[in-house]
């Protein structure tokens, strides 16, 4: 099986196989069981340990990390807690499996992936660890915000820049947004409208740049959403989710209608 070949779910059948001569304590500590699992990892990648683990790298698990990851948000989404509690272990799997992989390389271990991010939560924690007063979830985060900008001698820009390219776009557009109004570059519900509305108009004017148009369109929706504390992301993808349902509720085998015609604002409702 190559590297890049196989999925996630072939990789926990081929892992379950090895778990099944490991045996472990009903009442393990929370730190027997994350180190039983951390040395469960290092033999799967061993001589004698798994040949499609020992196969990985950073580069060929991507496609594994990106799949759990929205496999825990499908079950928080679906309010499915024991289907939350298996894929939260399939992620953390991914987190001991790059750390393993680092170990090898001697680049960083798992202790160092812990103790890293305890110093982290202590340090950008002062009201909880130290003696700063903090009263707000918002001023939290301004805090923790500023911090991390002091702490890489960034500028609001150079934090803007380096928010994942990974992310899904209208998640991406978000995060930018807040960092921007952190800063003081907010924008108004009625600005982000006439932005909207601005770009709108270049699209039906057919001015020659419709992506450019559409991508103005889609930032000052992410815009509104966000100054409407809602997460653009989710609400789209619950909306394709209901019209899926929707569709399928009719019993048609064509996305807009049952004769295939156009439909006009509203008709797919």
């Amino acid at each position: 099986m190559s590297a890049q070949g196989a999925s996630a779910g072939s990789r926990r059948k081929m892992t379950a196989e090895k778990r099944t001569t490991v045996t472990r304590e009903a009442d393990s500590t929370p730190q027997e069981a994350f180190a039983e699992l951390v040395e469960i990892m290092a033999r799967l990648r061993g001589p004698e340990g798994c040949p499609w683990d020992r196969e990985q790298d950073h580069r060929s698990l991507r496609r594994c990390l990106l799949e759990e990851t929205y496999e825990v948000l499908e079950a928080v989404d679906a309010e499915d807690w024991d289907g939350l509690r298996q894929e939260l272990g399939d992620l953390l799997l991914q987190v001991v499996f790059h750390a393993q992989l680092a170990s090898e390389a001697g680049r960083f271990d798992i202790t160092d992936v812990v103790q890293g991010l305890r110093d982290k939560l202590v340090s950008r924690h002062p009201h909880v660890f130290g003696d700063e007063v903090i009263e707000t979830a918002d001023a939290v985060v301004n805090h923790w915000e500023a911090q991390k900008r002091r702490e890489r001698g960034e500028t609001i820009a150079q934090q803007m820049a380096k928010v994942p390219r990974a992310l899904p776009s209208l998640a991406r557009a978000q995060t930018v947004q807040k960092q921007a109004a952190r800063a003081g570059r907010e924008i108004s519900a009625s600005g982000a409208r006439r932005e909207l509305e601005t770009a709108l108009r270049g699209l039906e004017e057919g001015a020659g740049q419709a992506e450019q148009s559409v991508g103005r369109m889609l930032f000052a929706v992410a815009d509104l959403a966000r100054l409407h504390g809602v997460d653009a992301e989710q609400a789209l993808r619950e909306e394709v989710g209901r019209f899926i349902a929707r569709t399928a509720g009719n019993g048609s085998p064509n996305v807009a209608g049952g004769d295939g015609a156009e439909v006009e604002a509203g008709g797919r409702r």
